[in-house]
């Protein structure tokens, strides 16, 4: 009957569901955390139910201190477990891993050593056990262990903003509140007030295996997180990406297998920066990433590589860092990306971009080239050859114009219609190249009386017209007498003599009103009555300006 005592009851209840955990899930982190929790949790029945079982006082100890070894380790696998439960183990390097150990490793050291029965003394054929200052120092050791983890518990608590892992967290606390409750219990009833109360069997053992009820749901139930972290390992193996996880100090815990054509590193290996890119300093980018990568950890980089290799690959490589608490950097995820193609098609791209822009370069020269012709041919078509000046077609398109609004607001206007005097017989007498530069020099002296708003025009042969806008009969008599005099000062030598130049002028002087429709008929009117006072200066005897307004 023996064996049916709470203890084991309770150990085998432990076990079963140990086994249900490993059978019936997938083991992730946590899961193996929770797994090594429990083990260390069932050494209590075990050593208590076992210590019962026989009456030989060394094996009855031995079971005793397996037991309370059990309770040694509870407060820093408590905190282990609380740390991989809130996601919190990056903190946890080895040297942090020694130093919570520390205080729990000394007080299991002491009671297995029990110096003078100073733990825990058992009398001679009786079940009564008698505690020593060292056990006290176990409890307090372990209230300390409790009170950090319950403090880590409800930080995280606070901070976690998921449904599911508040509930985790919660089952958690509740579990760790229910083991603490009945061990408490169990040293009230058994040990401070064993004199006065009868023993109750089995009561850290049934908190224990409530709170493991609470810690297996807490697990199985709301453990989304791993879940995320197996479907996360999963996607990272399976990228095309090479991804490497470091910690502070460089330090591999991660890395998939697309990492390993760009670096021949294990989980466990440091990974030198410096090494690495030390093939690569010739480029200039890699000293200026090098740089912010020792001093600036907290920054997001990237760059962009030429390997040394055969193959000419390029490589995009991005650094982004692991934050912690507090804004602290815990590691940090370098990824590289193999962009070659990627590179060789926007070379391909740069190297179109530039000869198109060569093309473009040659299709504007081109088109300038074809600008100057057009204006040249544009000045050519409403300008006369020889002298430069307008030709009679664009004179007759621009008065049309002209002449229409100087009716509609009744603005006076002029027109000389002049031609050279004698240059038949200048052509006979001196040859036509000669006669050619009278009509130029004839042009070049009226051009040089006129305002920039007259405009000169050759007419035909040696006539020219000159048109005069907001000009009345007096200012126009005044400037065709400059005109007059400017040529006859003007002389062409032809050999070992000077040709004098000499015109006659017709004038027309308009005030125009309201009434014209045909503009086009006006001004052939007009050009008549200059004509007809063209001629009349022929006939009076040449070198004379006759107005129209005086015939």
């Amino acid at each position: 009957m023996g064996l049916l005592r709470p203890d084991f009851v309770l150990f085998v209840c432990l076990f079963a569901m140990l086994a249900g955990v490993i059978a019936f899930n997938r083991i992730t982190r946590t899961h193996k955390a929770y797994l090594a929790f429990q083990f260390v949790l069932m050494l209590w029945p075990f050593g208590q139910f076992s210590a019962k079982t026989t009456e030989l006082l060394e094996f009855k100890l031995f079971y005793l201190k397996l037991s309370f070894a059990a309770i040694g380790l509870l407060g820093p696998g408590w905190l282990f477990f609380v740390l991989v439960l809130t996601q919190l183990s990056a903190q946890l390097n080895a040297r942090k891993a020694v130093l919570y150990l520390i205080p729990a490793a000394v007080t299991v050291a002491a009671m297995i050593w029990n110096p003078g029965n100073e733990f825990l003394n058992l009398a001679p054929n009786s079940d009564e056990v008698r505690y020593g200052y060292l056990f006290w120092m176990l409890v307090l050791v372990q209230l300390c262990y409790l009170s950090i983890t319950l403090i880590l518990m409800f930080h995280a608590f606070r901070q976690v903003r998921s449904v599911h892992q508040r509930k985790q967290l919660g089952l958690a606390l509740i579990g760790m509140f229910v083991m603490s409750g009945f061990t408490v219990m169990d040293l009230l009833v058994n040990v401070l007030l064993n004199k006065w109360l009868p023993v109750v069997p089995g009561l850290t053992s049934a908190g224990i295996l409530l709170s493991c009820c609470c810690f297996t749901v807490a697990v199985y139930r709301y453990g989304l997180s791993d879940t995320l972290s197996l479907a996360q390992r999963d996607i990272i193996e399976h990228m095309p990406i090479g991804i490497l996880i470091v910690d502070e100090h460089g330090k591999v815990l991660a890395a998939n297998k697309a990492a390993s054509p760009f670096v021949q590193t294990r989980k466990g290996d440091v990974f030198s920066m410096e090494s690495f890119l030390a093939p690569l300093q010739p480029q200039g980018e890699v000293k200026e990433f090098l740089y912010r990568y020792r001093y600036h950890p907290e920054e997001r980089i990237q760059t962009e590589l030429s390997l040394p290799d055969a193959a000419g690959r390029y490589i995009s490589m991005q650094i982004s860092p692991v934050a912690g608490p507090m804004k602290s950097v815990l590691g940090r995820v370098v990824t590289f990306h193999e962009v070659t193609e990627l590179r060789k098609l926007i070379d391909e791209m740069n190297r179109k971009n530039e000869a198109l822009h060569e093309r473009n370069l040659e299709l504007i020269t081109v088109q300038e080239e074809l600008f100057r012709v057009n204006q040249k041919l544009e000045q050519m078509a409403i300008t006369d050859g020889l002298t430069g000046c307008y030709n009679r077609r664009f004179l007759m398109q621009q008065l049309e114009h002209e002449v229409l609004l100087n009716i509609r607001y009744r603005i006076p206007f002029s027109i000389f219609l002049f031609d050279i005097d004698h240059f038949k017989q200048i052509n006979d007498t001196y040859g036509h190249l000669v006669g050619d530069e009278v009509i130029c020099r004839t042009a070049d002296a009226v051009r040089s009386v006129l305002r920039r708003s007259d405009i000169l025009a050759r007419y035909g042969g040696e006539e020219f017209t000159v048109y005069l806008p907001h000009t009345n009969a007096e200012q126009a008599e005044t400037l065709a007498a400059r005109i007059m005099q400017t040529i006859a000062d003007n002389a062409v030598d032809a050999g070992d003599r000077q040709v004098k130049i000499t015109v006659s002028m017709g004038v027309v002087t308009e005030e125009p009103s309201e009434g014209r429709e045909d503009i086009k008929e006006y001004l052939r009117e007009l050009f008549y009555r200059a004509d007809k006072a063209l001629y009349e200066a022929k006939h009076q005897g040449r070198n004379r300006v006759v107005a129209s307004s005086s015939l």
